[in-house]
């Protein structure tokens, strides 16, 4: 069995975004050389958040809305967690949106349904993040 481990580094401007990562897991998967087994995706940072969904910008937008109605970030005092930083809403996102995800890759290939990708979602930008790729198979 093979085994493959690379880490993809990501530096947000921004607090949140939705970057899609599809691509980057796609060279990962090639330069693996597997052919059938899984890969592991996940954030290696507790304010983000890595989970598969449609690339639409509409349904983006409505991630936004809802996260921010699920755990708005002002007032910061409304969080015992706040004190150092103001993040303890980007925890609360990072934990509706997950923090990994599994594929299967089948014949070489992220084996997805209709209009899958994989995201890597950001909840407490400026400073540097990494995402996990793991891969295992023949």
């Amino acid at each position: 069995m093979k085994s493959f481990r690379k880490e993809l580094w990501f530096n947000v401007p921004s607090r949140r975004a939705f970057i899609n990562i599809t691509p980057q897991v796609d060279e990962c998967l090639r330069e693996s050389g597997v052919m059938e087994g899984l890969v592991l995706v996940n954030a290696m940072h507790i304010t983000a958040s890595v989970f598969i969904n449609d690339d639409e910008s509409g349904l983006h937008h409505d991630y936004e809305v809802w996260l921010e109605k699920l755990a708005p970030h002002e007032p910061v005092s409304q969080y015992r967690h706040n004190g150092y930083e103001d993040n303890a809403d980007a925890h609360l996102k990072r934990q509706v949106m997950g923090r990994e995800v599994v594929v299967a890759i089948t014949d070489g290939k992220l084996d997805f349904g209709t209009w899958e990708q994989i995201f890597y979602g950001e909840f407490d930008g400026g400073r540097k993040k990494r995402v996990l790729v793991k891969i295992i198979g023949e």
